[in-house]
Order: structure tokens, then C-alpha cells, then sequence
């Protein structure tokens, strides 16, 4: 997570949610397991708790499942492991606090 000039890292998916993490609903085994449509319900509400908790900006979502959403709310929008490089080498650009 990035605020203003400070990068937080963070393990967002291993977060409590249900029985499990956000990880161990939102991940390619959980669709396998449940099937897609609870699965694209639990990432909707994983999204809804982010945005509730954390209140961002933005939300990029990735991993090679989340091209099987069909909506999502105004402030998502999907990413893409192309950009991860750019991203990283941004990072460089200007002074961040760790």
C-alpha cells in the first residue's frame, strides 16, 4: 500500500475472513473448490472490507482469475503483471519512506 510518500508493506490476503484468510477464499483453490460464482462473491466482499478498512483510492486487482470478474466497484480496476516491473523501477523515482 502506498500513502502520499510512504510505502506500507503489507500481506493484505492473509488478513482474518471467515474461517480463513482473504487468501484462503479469494485464491485459484477456493474457485476450484466452491466454484466461481461464491468464489466472485467472496472477492466482492473482500473488496468491500479493503475499501471499509482502508479506505483507498484505488484497488488494483491481479492474479491470473481476476480477468473472470464481471464488475467490480468504481475505485477498482484490473492490473496487470506487466505492470509490475514499471511499478517497481517507480518506486526509484522519487524519495519513498519505508
Amino acid at each position: 500500500m502506498v500513502f502520499e510518500d510512504l510505502i506500507l508493506p503489507m500481506e493484505g490476503g492473509h488478513l482474518p475472513f471467515k474461517q480463513g484468510t482473504f487468501e484462503t477464499h479469494v485464491g485459484n483453490a477456493a474457485m476450484e473448490k466452491f466454484g466461481k460464482p461464491k468464489w466472485k462473491n467472496w472477492v466482492s466482499q473482500a473488496i468491500a472490507h479493503f475499501n471499509h478498512c482502508f479506505q483507498p483510492d484505488q484497488i488494483v486487482l491481479g492474479g491470473g482469475n481476476s480477468k473472470l470478474l464481471d464488475t467490480f466497484p468504481s475505485n477498482c480496476r484490473l492490473g496487470s503483471n506487466k505492470n509490475a516491473i514499471t511499478g517497481g523501477f517507480r518506486l526509484w523515482e522519487k524519495p519513498y519512506k519505508y
